[in-house]
């Protein structure tokens, strides 16, 4: 790592943090956010992160406090007005606050823009659950409904209300492979795939999968459930209902024929369907027949908090960024955010940047810091500079090869495209709030 002086210490909740000081500092700070606990008394980055050092040699400041819970958005949001008082003492003034963070560390950096605006003066959400929480924990349970109904209804696999994680995980995970090695379960796990519109690409080496080799893809979305997602929907969710009191999620009133028809992976499920010679409306039946699960008010009242979008905000610029084949936090993540924003009007704070890649996060040190340029940029001119596609490539090969590596180490070309979206699948933000 560069050299850099770093600051450490507790915040008043007993949060470890670190303020992390180049020696040639451009008087930007950014304030990031670790999407993944540690354990008690560690440091909110491993010592010797790559992307910190970029940073860092770029001339960046960097600080971030460190949550020891899986859904980190209350303690890490209450931590921030402390965090930026201790950055402050030590660096003076900055020229630029930025909140930024990857994965669940976006969706803190938005919601740092909704809660403390007068503090920032921009934020980059990148690969960010910027549906909100009540919405990603809903699209969640919709794909594990799927699997419990179709390929688990004997079983005693939990969705909601789960007491032993550990084991749920491993019934769900045998499930798994046994369902992947039929035809028919193959089908039925890209329709659970289908209803959160996951994509048919996963590891960021490889070239996606052509639109209509729908066995690839399927792959690719087995994968994505292998390596993380199956975790989420049937351990981690424990988590998320014990720090929200119960359970914060449904999907009474779904029709998840609805769902699919709206998917991007509606072809797919058909193509599957019919080469395993099963009836799809047979399935959407069973699954509409299926008794629905009610969200506990109190737990949603939790996630509404912790956070849901309102689209305010407050005159901070936010530059967002998404790879195109996200399996674990989807892109279409993007359009809900869009959306209340520019119900909000605030729409000419907000630009959203895509890259052409599989995997979660998987931007490299160019992308990441290309984009932090375009930020930065917009904040010092008050007018967002060119983000064309070709542009940002351009601008990303000049920071050299050595920046042109994906968080899991393999150097790749910039991948700026253009692309839009789909709708989230089952929306909720704060115009979906009921008073009580």
């Amino acid at each position: 790592m560069t050299d850099a002086t770093m600051h450490d210490g507790s915040l008043p909740s007993g949060s470890r943090y670190t303020v992390a000081v180049p020696r040639e500092w451009n008087g930007a700070l950014l304030v990031r956010s670790r999407p993944v606990p540690v354990g008690p008394g560690e440091p909110p980055w491993e010592p010797g992160e790559p992307l910190i050092g970029q940073l860092l040699e770029h001339g960046y400041a960097v600080a971030g406090s460190a949550s020891t819970i899986f859904w980190p958005v209350e303690l890490v949001l209450s931590d921030l007005p402390s965090l930026l008082d201790i950055s402050e003492g030590i660096l003076g003034a900055p020229r630029h606050t930025i909140a930024f963070g990857f994965s669940i560390g976006g969706i803190i950096s938005a919601g740092a823009v909704q809660r403390f605006p007068d503090r920032l003066s921009g934020a980059l959400p990148m690969c960010a659950n910027l549906a909100g929480a009540v919405a990603n924990h809903n699209r969640e349970l919709d794909i594990a409904f799927v699997v419990k109904t179709l390929l688990a209804a004997d079983t005693g696999l939990a969705l909601v209300d789960i007491t032993d994680a550990e084991a749920n995980l491993v019934l769900a995970t045998n499930l798994l492979h046994q369902a992947q090695a039929t035809a028919a379960g193959r089908a039925r796990l890209a329709l659970a795939a289908a209803v959160g519109n996951v994509p048919g690409w996963h590891h960021p080496a490889a070239a996606e999968p052509a639109p209509d080799d729908f066995e690839a893809r399927q792959r690719n979305q087995f994968a994505w459930f292998e390596e993380v997602g199956f975790l989420v929907y049937f351990l981690a969710r424990q988590q998320v209902e014990l720090q929200a009191g119960g359970n914060p999620s449904w999907n009474t009133g779904v029709d998840y024929g609805v769902l699919l028809a709206a998917s991007i992976n509606r072809e797919q499920v058909e193509a599957l369907y019919a080469a395993a010679a099963l009836d799809l409306a047979d399935d959407l039946g069973r699954l509409a027949a299926a008794p629905r699960i009610a969200a506990d008010p109190g737990a949603v009242t939790y996630l509404e908090r912790h956070i849901v979008f309102n689209g305010d905000l407050g005159g901070v610029p936010v530059l967002s960024v998404h790879t195109d084949g996200d399996g674990l936090v989807t892109p279409d993540q993007e359009h809900a955010y869009a959306e209340v924003v520019g119900a909000a009007g605030d729409q000419d704070l907000l630009r959203q940047l895509y890259v052409h890649r599989g995997g979660h996060c998987t931007f490299t040190f160019a992308e990441t810091l290309t984009a932090l340029d375009v930020l930065v940029e917009r904040i010092e001119s008050g007018a967002w500079p060119a983000i064309d596609p070709e542009t940002l490539n351009a601008a990303a090969a000049r920071l050299g090869a050595h920046s042109n590596v994906s968080v899991r180490g393999m150097p790749v070309a910039a991948g700026f495209i253009p692309f839009e979206p789909s709708p989230f699948s089952r929306r909720y933000d704060a115009r979906d709030i009921r008073a009580t």
